[in-house]
């Protein structure tokens, strides 16, 4: 178990760890989308999922992490699983039919399930005003980057926009409950390494068999594969599913998750600068406003 105080702030520690993973997070999605054409979505997070856990397993082994003892965590672990999974579901299919830059707007929508569900539950992740004025500062900051995207998503055909919006606002749904699952069960209280577990493992047999029942053709995939979708695949469940979560869940369990969830509203803005970046989209002058007030919002949320 985690016997480790819970802090009622982020430090430097926690702020740094959060940048880091926000960078990567942000330039994961446009990774994500430049890899579906060669790997099918269902199929690439399956994927990720099964190597990840993989890692995670040998890792636990190495520094003798104890993974399977009886805890009385299973049944959250499995429904928190599950919901990890319904989640990346929804953002593999939802990068098919609208931009990584639209699909994370919508998919940071998760710090406001978390901010409305998880106080009823967990007393002192309350917001008070001041903090809920920060989190409204950095969601419209969002939304102001990303307007000029809105009206001009050449990739994506109309009528399908709307599967990808609604797809994308699921997945920051299953996001968010996801967080208040493991806030308000014993998930909190175990080690980053069981925990991370749970949802990669459970992923795993989820979405293995729900990619073979939607028709992906496996044997057709790995036939064809390069070494951008391997290098992609490889950097996905390393970096991503594997050291990026590890980080989360450790963090998750010591630092206040109305805080935690706050701060990731500068992943989007990430997604936006690599976007232009790998595909050339322009940096405007909304963006750079964005930019300043995600920090005024983040100021006001940890304040």
């Amino acid at each position: 178990m985690n016997t480790t105080p819970r802090k009622t702030r982020l430090d430097a520690l926690a702020i740094g760890l959060l940048f880091v993973c926000c960078v990567f997070w942000g330039w994961q999605q446009v990774l994500v989308k430049a890899t579906l054409p060669l790997i099918p979505p269902v199929m690439q997070v399956a994927l990720r999922f099964v190597l990840a856990a993989t890692l995670l397993v040998l890792w636990c082994r190495w520094f003798k992490v104890v993974l399977f003892g009886r805890d009385g965590t299973l049944a959250a672990g499995m429904l928190a699983g599950s919901l990890f999974a319904l989640e990346f579901v929804c953002i593999y299919i939802g990068l098919q039919h609208t931009s990584s830059s639209r699909l994370t707007v919508f998919l940071y929508t998760a710090p406001f399930v978390v901010a409305l569900v998880l106080p009823r539950f967990v007393q002192s992740e309350a917001l008070r005003r001041i903090q809920w004025i920060g989190l409204g500062c950095a969601f419209v900051a969002v939304l102001f980057a990303m307007s000029g995207n809105f009206s001009n998503n050449s990739a994506v055909k109309p009528e399908q926009s709307w599967l990808g919006d609604g797809l994308a606002l699921a997945a920051g749904v299953f996001w968010g409950l996801t967080t208040v699952v493991i806030r308000a069960t014993k998930l909190g209280s175990i080690r980053a390494e069981k925990l991370l577990f749970y949802q990669l493992a459970v992923s795993a047999l989820i979405l293995l068999p729900a990619s073979l029942l939607l028709g992906e053709n496996w044997s057709q995939t790995f036939a064809s594969m390069n070494s951008f979708a391997w290098g992609s695949l490889v950097i996905q469940a390393v970096a991503g599913g594997f050291a990026s979560y590890l980080i989360w869940m450790w963090l998750l369990g010591r630092y206040p998750a109305t805080l935690l969830s706050s701060f990731v509203f500068l992943t989007p803005v990430f997604a936006l600068l690599f976007g232009a970046w790998w595909l050339g989209e322009p940096i405007t002058v909304s963006l750079v406003a964005a930019l300043v007030l995600v920090g005024l919002g983040i100021v006001l949320v940890n304040r």
